[in-house]
């Protein structure tokens, strides 16, 4: 949409935080089968709250009881943690998950049974455009989420930028067509907050959180520094440095999360993955959630995709852990050629650009905070 082009990122002309559409156009055929739909979603969204149900119960609930025995508890919650998970993503229409372990070069002969394997410490780091991610991590790996605690994110008017032509675009460039079509105007980056430390949340709070922007003003007694909130982990963390979810089809600009770490990262292991959405059809709807719905976020969404007829479909990619940033092979000069405040996300975001073959934005959350105020008040 034209009002919100000043949201596009000057350098690729995406824009990263609208809900993808559907070819225009309306078919026939979809219209039909919209009552089956709803009837379906209605069903199936009845399930999905029940299983939400209890899972509370149980999981968050009755098996406290075994907390005192570290192992029992952490065993019998990943199994029960594992089973809903997967059987949500059955219901929404996710019956087959693709998983590719990738390496950044092919290499003849080179053999890529690199197990996948984060144990308790190790931090998993992966790009966010849905809580079908959040979900799917919690049925491998049942790990600990946790959301950075930010300082307030400056939303004074940005000057505009004047238009320039697209530098970086896909396929040919002909000088014809979508080669020569210049990025409308847009305004300024919004400025950098800084990252004041995180809060662990539990899987129903990060999947309610999804598609919002990182809070500035959490209880300061349950702020913990990443290191700290690392050495005591029982499971492996799950970190989202963009600090907000997109709609799949950019990676924005990550925060710096990782700030003090060096690299290569030797005191433990950093996994890096990526997940990539198909674009919507008549059919399906997609995947990617980056507005939150303003009620029971996101059981609306969850709703829509249990209307669908027709199977989903996302893929996910790992990189090969000797690949990461822990590798002792890594080149911290193939990556950076310049001074970085935060060489440890900076890499992060080269990896997972390149094995989910997506483009970076110079966007951040921060511009999604502006976002949602100009969102906001183009609604009222």
């Amino acid at each position: 949409m034209e009002k919100f082009s000043a949201f596009r990122d000057p350098g690729t002309g995406i824009q990263p935080f609208l809900t993808p559409l559907p070819p225009g156009g309306q078919d026939v055929l979809a219209t039909l089968l919209l009552p089956i739909g709803y009837a379906l979603g209605i069903v199936k969204t009845t399930l999905i709250v029940i299983l939400g149900i209890i899972y509370v119960l149980l999981v968050q609930g009755l098996f406290l009881v075994f907390k005192p025995v570290p192992p029992l508890y952490r065993g019998i919650t990943y199994i029960f943690t594992a089973l809903i998970a997967r059987l949500v993503l059955l219901l929404v229409g996710l019956w087959r998950i693709p998983v590719e372990e990738v390496a950044r070069k092919r290499v003849r002969g080179a053999k890529l049974s690199d197990p996948w394997n984060p144990r308790a410490g190790d931090v998993i780091v992966s790009n966010w455009a849905s809580w079908v991610e959040i979900l799917w991590l919690a049925f491998r790996f049942n790990p600990i989420f946790i959301l950075p605690v930010t300082s307030p994110v400056d939303l004074t008017p940005q000057l505009s930028l004047p238009s320039t032509p697209i530098t970086r675009t896909p396929g040919r460039r002909t000088g014809t067509g979508s080669a020569a079509i210049s990025s409308p105007s847009t305004r300024k980056p919004t400025p950098r907050s800084n990252i004041l430390g995180f809060r662990k949340v539990s899987l129903l709070s990060i999947l309610s959180f999804t598609g919002n922007i990182p809070s500035a003003s959490s209880p300061t007694s349950s702020v913990q520094n990443f290191e700290d909130i690392r050495q005591n982990a029982d499971r492996p963390i799950v970190v989202f440095p963009e600090c907000t979810s997109s709609n799949g089809r950019a990676l924005l600009r990550l925060a710096d999360v990782f700030t003090g770490i060096e690299v290569p990262v030797m005191k433990f292991k950093i996994f890096v993955m990526c997940v990539r959405y198909d674009a919507p059809t008549a059919f399906a709807p997609t995947l990617s959630h980056s507005i939150p719905s303003s009620f029971l976020n996101p059981l609306p969404h969850i709703f829509k995709l249990a209307t669908t007829v027709s199977p989903l479909t996302l893929s996910i990619r790992l990189l090969k852990p000797s690949d990461g940033p822990s590798s002792g092979s890594l080149l911290v000069s193939d990556f950076i050629h310049e001074k970085c405040d935060d060489p440890l996300s900076e890499i992060c975001a080269a990896l997972m650009s390149q094995i989910g073959k997506v483009k970076r934005v110079g966007l951040g959350w921060e511009d999604k905070a502006a976002f949602f105020e100009f969102y906001s008040g183009k609604r009222k």
